[in-house]
């Protein structure tokens, strides 16, 4: 006998059998038992969810001549003229290859005609949404006074396609994508009656891969078991599946939880080298993510898709906070991979932001002349016990001392007020003029006044206030000066250093060939000096 694959030997053949969509086969069952059957029926949903297969099932309760409790008896003549293709009251039509109106006439002339040799005459149209607009008014008239001895049941993929005429004709049933624990119980379940061996983690990534659908589910099962030479094992599953290895996807994570950038770049690197995909592994990655976090929550629980053992290693390393973020830069990085120059690029950057937006691993260097970053001046809010307090206290007391007899040294207090934003700007466009028990003076040069206002006047006092350690009151005074302030300083040094550069490029002997020999040019602006 020629081999009949998965998909159609295990095609259900009664209610029973159906997975995933037992609120249609509950309804349909009791509709049957009660004699309560409506003259059209609209199935939808996605692809090799159920539709015709139900459909199917339903045309042969409807004319069973013995159903039990709303199902096929599956033994008289009825069901076995069904099963074996050859029920002639059963018209089955594929509306994609017959969308004309003279198509649908043709099949309607005979609606009139009595059934053969069942109850009903089911005629039975696949993707019906593929008819014509003029194939649809044609149907309309019978949907609208059909005869009693004839139904009509409907499938398709894109309902929106079907006029709403036709849709309120029909008694409509949505049908859901699987889910893969249930792709999975089916497939144990067949292999098991085929006596094929497998491993769990394999089923588990096809079940993944059909991605909703049972019988795309089936038809990759009936490739993994030619590819694994009548076994389905992980390893030939991730050759032909192409997916991510669970040692690629485990050394990401490992990395991300040691916060070891060098390494997160060798595992990207190793992942280029098996020709991963990186929109699978950055899928993958969300994914564990996702187990961890549940994991945290609810210890134990099962989660088929990871070992129990990497979960419960992966929660004792992250912490919530840490997989939360994670997670949402994983799934905006995601939506960003399209955009990169490449996909491995895009991955690798994706990796790195979740290490330095990571709460509390840059480390604290003083930043006085540019806005530092949300999550660092978070992480340098002082949290002292009162013994520590007052020991700071001391130590800030010593160092207004030393303030006030050496002004100049402005920037450096700056450095350690823990300012952020326009606050911050306000302090390095300012000048200290004098501090003693009760105020400190600040002069501003009229031209930068406008970063005056209570709301930054406020922080920067508080942070005065908590530096000297005693409640100065501020006072900022608008004149010009002579003097340079922390801003003006820094913009010399950048402007040295860029002008450094500038000299650097121009003199370079290699520059100077490709300019004489080649003619280049150093495009305005695109010198930039290397940071340290």
């Amino acid at each position: 006998m020629s081999y009949q694959v998965l998909a159609r030997k295990w095609r259900p053949q009664n209610f029973s059998q159906i997975v995933g969509q037992e609120h249609v086969s509950r309804s349909l069952m009791h509709a049957l038992q009660n004699d309560r059957l409506h003259h059209a029926y609209l199935f939808t949903g996605t692809r090799g969810v159920g539709k015709t297969t139900i459909a199917r099932i339903l045309a042969k309760s409807i004319n069973c001549e013995s159903p039990v409790e709303g199902s096929p008896c599956q033994q008289c003549s009825v069901c076995e003229a069904f099963d074996q293709g050859r029920f002639i009251d059963l018209v089955e039509i594929d509306a994609a290859s017959r969308t004309k109106v003279e198509d649908t006439r043709d099949l309607l002339d005979n609606v009139q005609y009595a059934p053969s040799h069942g109850r009903f005459k089911v005629y039975l149209i696949d993707e019906v949404h593929m008819l014509s607009g003029h194939s649809f008014n044609a149907l309309l008239k019978t949907l609208e006074e059909p005869p009693l001895h004839v139904k009509f049941l409907l499938a398709t993929t894109d309902p929106q396609k079907i006029p709403v005429t036709v849709l309120s004709r029909c008694l409509q049933f949505n049908l859901k994508r699987l889910m893969p624990a249930q792709i999975v119980k089916q497939m144990e379940y067949i292999l098991s009656q085929e006596h094929i061996a497998f491993e769990e983690q394999a089923i588990v990534q096809l079940a993944r891969a059909a991605d909703g659908s049972m019988r795309d589910g089936l038809s990759l099962l009936d490739q993994a078991i030619a590819f694994g030479n009548g076994q389905v094992n992980n390893h030939d599953v991730e050759g032909m599946l192409g997916t991510v290895s669970n040692a690629s996807l485990e050394g990401v994570m490992s990395a991300l939880a040691e916060q070891d950038i060098p390494q997160c770049l060798q595992q990207s690197a190793a992942a280029a080298e098996l020709s991963v995909d990186f929109n699978e592994l950055l899928q993958q990655l969300i994914r564990l993510l996702h187990a961890i976090a549940l994991y945290q929550q609810v210890p134990g629980i099962n989660y088929s898709e990871f070992d129990a053992t990497i979960l419960a290693s992966f929660s004792s390393k992250l912490s919530a906070e840490d997989v939360q973020l994670f997670y949402q830069i994983a799934i905006k990085g995601r939506q960003d991979l399209a955009l990169a120059p490449d996909p491995r690029s895009g991955f690798e950057m994706v990796l790195l932001r979740m290490l330095v937006f990571k709460p509390g691993r840059l480390e604290n260097k003083p930043t006085p002349y540019a806005v530092k970053s949300g999550i660092e001046a978070a992480n340098n809010q002082p949290q002292q016990e009162p013994a520590i307090a007052a020991e700071r206290s001391k130590n800030n007391a010593e160092s207004a001392a030393a303030a006030s007899t050496e002004l100049n040294d402005w920037a450096n207090i700056i450095d350690q007020l823990n300012l952020r934003g326009l606050s911050l700007q306000l302090a390095c466009n300012c000048l200290l003029d004098s501090v003693d028990a009760h105020s400190c003076a600040l002069t501003i040069d009229p031209d930068h006044e406008n970063l005056i206002s209570p709301k930054t006047q406020q922080k920067l006092e508080r942070a005065l206030q908590d530096y000297f350690g005693r409640p100065l009151k501020l006072r900022i005074t608008k004149k010009k000066t002579d003097n340079d302030t922390p801003a003006i300083k820094q913009q010399k040094v950048q402007d040295d250093r860029q002008q450094a550069a500038v000299d650097a490029i121009n003199a370079d002997k290699n520059i100077q060939i490709l300019k004489d020999q080649m003619g280049a040019r150093i495009l305005p602006g695109s010198i930039k000096p290397v940071e340290d």
